[in-house]
């Protein structure tokens, strides 16, 4: 299916052309128009993995104490969080191309006495960022901190972090 979109905009590309009779040589290629839907089929790609991994967790923990639940956020497109005990593990776009993973403890949201830290500098420790790169060929590539990243991996090193961390 994802060969048919790139296929349509290059159709569609050629027939705005042979409309107005303007020439694109950008050599874009579609990156920039095409960045926000792989930003939405990378996290939901992510979402999926991780609905497959909560429903195995869940079957094999006994009784439903502690079980994983999966939420989409309202007025996103594709945003969700994984809760448990209190606790949420939120994975957002933050901008096409960039999506925010960070957890959050609702319990750390009590204010403590003669704090005077600022709370978006708190949330921004506790935020990693995937960066969409475009590589050889117009191919993208998501990437923490320069490397490339796996769902696979990423999904079993965050659900493994959050089951640890949302234990009661």
């Amino acid at each position: 299916m994802e060969m048919m979109n790139w296929i349509k905009d290059l159709v569609l590309s050629e027939q705005k052309m042979e409309e107005d009779g303007v020439v694109d040589f950008s050599g874009d290629f579609g990156f920039s128009s095409n960045l926000k839907a792989e930003s939405l089929d990378f996290i939901q790609e992510i979402k999926t993995s991780f609905i497959e991994t909560a429903s195995v967790f869940n079957q094999l923990k006994s009784g439903s104490d502690g079980t994983v639940k999966i939420y989409g956020i309202s007025g996103t497109e594709a945003d969700f969080m994984l809760f448990r005990n209190g606790y949420k593990l939120i994975f957002s776009i933050k901008e096409p191309g960039t999506m925010s993973i960070r957890f959050h403890n609702i319990g750390l949201l009590v204010p403590q006495a003669n704090t005077t830290h600022d709370e978006n500098s708190a949330n921004n420790a506790n935020e990693a960022l995937i960066i969409a790169t475009k590589g050889p060929f117009g191919e993208l590539s998501w990437k923490y901190q320069g490397q490339e990243v796996k769902v696979t991996h990423l999904v079993k090193y965050y659900f493994t972090r959050f089951i640890k961390e949302s234990t009661r």
